[in-house]
């Protein structure tokens, strides 16, 4: 008889493991204990089966070939017992076995194992608000909410109130996009998906959300939830103000389920997630755990962290079926790589944010890069925004964060490469990467941002930001914006404000005396390669503080 080895949770982590554990070892029990009735659903597809995109729930929960993955389905073909609607109450660790509760009969018995591993996931995060309980407030946790909302989308509803602009917000926004008269998105922090972006990559996205007229209501509480005859109608904040809803939509986050572990014993780390080590067993070496239960080591800050994510959770699957048969697999940690699809634009971020590189005890530089994905005279090209953050004491890349129309998770993986080597500035700028006018530029996007944190540091480019420009427009008049542009161009989007002195880059040389040679000199174009030319030239001709404006016009975002 093989060894026994029972898996509590039967989302990601679950069946992966049991999929590897079988796949290493024919004879082991195996079995998996779910709550649920629904085994191995693709939860990452929930907003896209609401959007319409995928037209049948099913699909969520079938293999490649329409295989529906239920327990026949694991038990012939993976030779895995599932045990549904089953609920684990208590670890016996002294006795090897799980306390369990069939939901439907009442029945309670307890399940022997040699081997136990915890995928119990996460829940959403519930906040004390009057009125959560009301007809038609969700939270989207399971393919039943999705189903359920959608059936309210097609009976009418319109009005789409989010309370929260994370990850789980931002996702959920696009999907009720088409059916939607008004989408209103509730955030307590000043700006939206604060977890990932920082300020101005945030801001370029907020403005981007305006212009698909979706409103949002930022620095602010949503307090409560109105009702009439038990259905809900409205939000209200924390300021007094009421939006319309049809539809309210919790997305505030999500939380470890960690009842179970806490109350065995076993340790929960900082994050007061349960901590694991690098084979994921737990304090107990006979106790494994993964998935969204876990915390993980960010391999750039070396510390904790609480990052749930579906593709964490099926690596640390392989490595607890690796670790269970004998094998001695490590999971080294992650960078946190996060990315989602918001309308026509893609967004991410990887390894720390600018904001925590500092909070973490480096001096980070950054660069901001708007590139095309491809040649700009190809007739796909699209315009995207690359920040790239290194360190300047040790010039190891620290992070990166895209937004915008064009590819640039394709960018946001390759810096996510590098992290988990620990790569420099150089090791980016000498990335030989594939090179065809429909693939990218001649020289990458990363390659470009690389490029730009070397010319800093070297001390041939000296940019301010968005923010501190626009700080300086504010509180300080002795300055002047000198925009590089062609008149065609500033006519199309003009650069609102009084300093502005249009001349264009190939004019420039030969107009230095319109310029006075004792003022500080900001310099614009459309993606700031220009203005990096007319800071050189400046700079050549005498002129002393000239900078140029990180992004230019494409990263500008007041």
């Amino acid at each position: 008889m093989g060894k026994k080895i029972l898996i509590v949770g039967g989302s990601a982590l679950g069946p992966k493991t049991a999929a590897r554990v079988r796949r290493r070892d024919p004879e082991a029990e195996i079995t998996i204990i779910e709550r649920s009735d629904v085994y191995s659903y693709a939860s990452c597809g929930i907003p896209f089966f609401i959007e319409g995109l995928i037209p049948d729930e099913n699909k969520l929960i079938s293999n490649t070939l329409g295989q529906k993955r239920d327990e026949d389905y694991f038990t012939d073909l993976k030779d895995v017992k599932i045990l549904g609607k089953t609920e684990a109450l208590k670890i016996n660790r002294a006795w090897h076995t799980v306390t369990v509760k069939d939901v439907e009969r009442g029945w309670i018995y307890d399940i022997p194992y040699n081997r136990l591993v915890l995928g119990v996931g996460s829940s959403p995060i519930i906040p004390s608000i009057d009125g959560i309980n009301l007809k038609g407030v969700y939270k989207v946790n399971t393919i039943n909410d999705a189903v359920s909302i959608k059936n309210e989308l097609f009976d009418g509803a319109e009005k789409i109130v989010l309370i929260g602009a994370g990850l789980i917000g931002m996702e959920l926004c696009e999907s009720f996009y088409e059916y939607s008269s008004s989408i209103t998105i509730i955030e307590m922090l000043d700006r939206i998906v604060p977890n990932l972006l920082d300020s101005d990559m945030s801001l370029l996205l907020q403005k981007y959300l305006n212009s698909k007229k979706i409103h949002l209501v930022l620095g602010t509480k949503a307090q409560k939830i109105i009702g009439n005859d038990g259905k809900v109608v409205a939000v209200e904040t924390s300021k007094g103000i009421r939006y319309p809803a049809d539809i309210v939509i919790i997305a505030v986050g999500v939380k470890p389920n960690t009842e179970l572990a806490k109350e065995s014993g076993l340790e929960l780390g900082p994050t007061k997630a349960i901590a694991v080590n690098e084979l994921m067993q737990t304090s107990d070496p006979d106790i494994y755990a993964g998935g969204d239960c876990v915390e993980n080591t960010n391999l750039v800050s070396m510390k904790k962290v609480y990052c749930p994510l579906g593709s964490t959770a099926n690596k640390h699957g392989r490595v607890i079926g690796d670790n269970l048969t004998g094998g001695n697999t490590k999971f080294p940690g992650i960078v946190g790589t996060t990315i989602f699809k918001l309308m026509s634009w893609n967004v991410g971020k990887t390894g720390l944010n600018e904001i925590e590189a500092r909070n973490n005890g480096f001096k980070p530089i950054v660069s901001i890069a708007p590139r095309t994905d491809v040649s700009d005279y190809y007739p796909t090209a699209k315009i995207f925004i690359l920040k790239l953050i290194a360190d300047i004491e040790t010039r190891k890349i620290l992070g990166a964060q895209v937004i915008g129309e064009g590819d640039g998770i394709k960018r946001l993986d390759i810096i996510a490469t590098i992290l988990m080597s620990q790569g420099t500035i150089e090791d980016v700028a000498n990335l030989d990467l594939g090179y065809a006018p429909p693939y990218s530029t001649a020289i990458d996007a990363v390659l470009h941002a690389a490029n730009i944190l070397r010319n800093k540091l070297e001390g041939l480019a000296h940019s301010i930001s968005s923010e501190e420009l626009y700080q300086k427009i504010l509180s300080y008049n002795d300055f002047i914006i000198l925009d590089v542009r062609t008149v065609e161009e500033t006519m199309k989007q003009p650069f609102q404000d009084k300093r502005v002195i249009n001349i264009p880059l190939e004019q420039l040389r030969y107009r230095l005396r319109e310029l006075p040679i004792n003022k500080e000199i900001i310099t614009l174009c459309k993606t700031s390669v220009r203005a990096y030319e007319a800071e050189r030239i400046l700079l050549g001709s005498g002129f002393k503080n000239v900078k140029f404006l990180d992004g230019s016009m494409e990263a500008w975002p007041y």
